[in-house]
Formats: structure tokens, sequence, C-alpha cells
């Protein structure tokens, strides 16, 4: 699968595991938010795609996801919020997970 024919669902699972694996580690309160976005099914099959990905990979297919995903294209500040409260999930955002953000946030804006 390519971020070419990924649903909606599906792009907001990725650039939550992005987000929430900026400092290496998932925490479980990350994974209860993700969950709370998608179903398991699509989580896991996300996951599987994301583990293989480098990091380059990950923000190319974000970027081009989003670029062509019409709910965010023109207005991604929904985008933004759950990206926020993804990196919230685990009671603060630290460095990595600021810098992450913000630099979603020049990339993709």
């Amino acid at each position: 699968m390519t971020n070419k024919t990924w649903t909606k669902k599906e792009l907001i699972a990725y650039i939550l595991l992005y987000v929430a694996n900026a400092d290496l580690k998932e925490s479980k309160k990350e994974r209860d938010y993700i969950l709370s976005r998608v179903d398991i099914k699509t989580y896991q099959h996300i996951k599987d795609e994301f583990e293989r990905d480098n990091d380059y990979q990950c923000i190319t297919k974000i970027v081009d996801a989003v670029k062509s995903e019409r709910y965010y294209n023109a207005d991604p500040v929904g985008l933004f919020a759950d990206i926020k409260l993804m990196a919230f999930a685990d009671g603060n955002m630290d460095q990595i997970e600021l810098a992450i953000y913000n630099n979603l946030k020049k990339i993709l804006t």
C-alpha cells in the first residue's frame, strides 16, 4: 500500500504514529489516543507499514498524502489539532515532539 490509496483514517493513523514515535517510543497513552481516532485493524495495518519506513519515507508519505487529501489540503487546522493532542497524549509535549510538530507545520502549510 502506498499513501496514494490511504483512507483519511489511515492517514491520521500514520501521522499520529509518526508523532508518537518521535522520541523512539510509543507510550500506552499515545497508543490509546491513536486508537480513539482509528480502529484497531487500521492501527495495526498502518503500524506495520510505518515500522518498515525510514524517516525520509515517513515525511514524504505524509506530505504527499496531506497534499492529496481534500479534508486537509485547503485547511489543515483539524490535522494540527490532532497532532497537538497526540503530542500531549502522554501528559506533556517533549522537545522532540515539539520539533516534529513545528516541522510538520512548516512543511504542510
